[in-house]
């Protein structure tokens, strides 16, 4: 990260006076939160943000239980709608894969992760072991 990049673009409105609103890296926590309503952009935006901190040479670590934000691995496709839009702001799309490593807990799809089942906890591995309510109950 250097001056050079003072900020992360995060979007813009429709309207014809809005200036684009970005987050300033000398601002950014280590911890933050994106809320929603279903549909309302809450994945792209961290997709944006991960990609866009990733990009400042920032570490980014996002822990993605339902897969959501592992499109950032491979270069989007965009449409002609996303095209003129991104025209409209301005923006010259330069569609490009993000450095990521998945973690696998079974070492078989991604990067092993040395762990005991102390650590794990019971819920996590009720999880992994298909408990039932019960069975999770007892352990």
């Amino acid at each position: 990260m250097t001056d050079a990049t003072p900020g992360l673009f995060l979007g813009q409105s429709l309207d014809a006076d809005a200036s684009a609103q970005s987050l300033l890296f000398r601002r950014a926590n280590r911890h933050g939160v994106v809320a929603g309503a279903t549909g309302t952009g809450k994945t792209v935006t961290l997709q944006i943000m991960a990609q866009g901190f990733s990009d400042a040479g920032v570490p980014v670590f996002c822990a993605d239980v339902k897969g959501d934000l592992s499109g950032i691995c491979m270069p989007g496709s965009p449409n002609e709608k996303l095209i003129a839009r991104a025209q409209g702001m301005g923006l010259t799309l330069n569609p490009k894969a993000a450095p990521t490593v998945f973690w696998d807990l079974y070492g078989q799809k991604g990067h092993p992760i040395r762990t005991t089942v102390s650590e794990i906890g019971p819920v996590l591995l009720a999880r992994m072991l298909n408990l039932n309510d019960v069975q999770e109950g007892v352990l």
